[in-house]
């Protein structure tokens, strides 16, 4: 409770902060409150993740430090919003690369997410980003166009095509997320809103896909296989969820994508959107995967399984609401774009 309670502070004291070194505080809140969790079972891989996520986060904070103190230093403003060095953003900006998990500093996402639990698999990947984005979207006036449309394309790129051999779901997981931030950080100079409309509704899938999982308790792919006798209506719906995170049209996922299209093209950034557009088909692919062990692959394997029992025990409501926003929000995008 104390941990969760550290959690939610962080995150509001960094999204309501003004002052750099407040932002700074609740970051570092955040981070020591999720490290009990990420080491809580003291399995060695876990402790590993912990210190892992420890020392890059450190590294990360002390370079947001930085940057607002030589912004400071030549300007004289310690607001968050006046950041115009133009050194100070760009090291803001690897700051913020390094907590988020963009493309070229991902390394640690992917070991830090396997070495956890799945709980904290979904809070390491979505609410530990709502900090650092927040603060990309106060600043994104004064940052470089060119380096965050290199760092977004990267990613997509990245997250694709790393997460294409993976058997392990939190792995997958890391990297489809890796791939989510490159769209979030392409159109965030020209339409700030609209990354944190996609931060939302990733959020939302995400956190649908890894309660699934974890109400399965499945950790890998092969188990994955067998856990739809478990649960079939669960896995089937499964399915639904991981096309939405993939991002195809008549699901939820697709309207962030849409939009940022949309609005690329507006901003004469064609290109970049075609690029952008043909990468997130490798993340098609290996959600399509995961939908195939989920419930399309049935027995007989070929690999010898047991088979699991069939549990009478009702679907979570909470899985249920967040399954059926994830699947069903596209035919509101018309008032979506309004509060947008």
């Amino acid at each position: 409770l104390v941990f969760a309670t550290s959690l939610l502070l962080g995150t509001t004291i960094t999204i309501s902060s003004n002052h750099w070194v407040m932002a700074w505080t609740g970051l570092e809140i955040n981070t020591l409150a999720i490290l009990p969790l990420i080491s809580k079972s003291h399995h060695p891989r876990a402790v590993e993740a912990a210190t892992k996520y420890f020392l890059v986060q450190a590294a990360a904070s002390t370079l947001v430090l930085f940057s607002s103190m030589t912004n400071a230093w030549y300007t004289g403003q310690w607001d968050i919003t006046q950041l115009t060095h133009p050194t100070s953003s760009l090291i803001l900006t690897a700051a913020l690369s390094m907590k988020l998990g963009l493309v070229p500093f991902h390394f640690w996402f992917p070991e830090v997410l396997q070495g956890s639990p799945l709980t904290t698999g979904l809070l390491l990947s979505t609410v530990m980003k709502l900090p650092p984005i927040t603060l990309l979207f106060m600043t994104s006036h004064s940052l470089n166009p060119a380096l965050l449309t290199t760092l977004a394309i990267l990613s997509a790129a990245l997250g694709g095509w790393m997460g294409l051999n993976q058997t392990q779901t939190r792995k997958i997981m890391a990297f489809s997320s890796i791939s989510h931030l490159g769209w979030m950080a392409i159109i965030l100079i020209y339409y700030p809103k609209l990354t944190l409309l996609n931060f939302y509704l990733y959020a939302m899938m995400t956190a649908t896909v890894f309660l699934t999982l974890n109400s399965m308790k499945v950790l890998k792919l092969s188990t994955l296989m067998t856990a739809w006798t478990k649960a079939p209506s669960l896995s089937t719906i499964f399915l639904l969820t991981l096309l939405s995170l993939a991002g195809l049209p008549p699901l939820t996922g697709f309207l962030p994508k849409w939009f940022i299209i949309q609005e690329l093209t507006k901003q004469s950034m064609a290109p970049a959107a075609m690029i952008i557009s043909l990468l997130s088909l490798l993340g098609l692919f290996f959600y399509l995967r995961l939908a195939y062990c989920a419930t399309i692959t049935l027995p007989p394997h070929t690999t010898n399984h047991m088979k699991q029992w069939h549990v009478n025990k009702p679907v979570s409501p909470l899985i249920a609401i967040l399954t059926t926003l994830s699947i069903m929000l596209l035919p509101i995008s018309p008032m979506i774009l309004t509060i947008v």
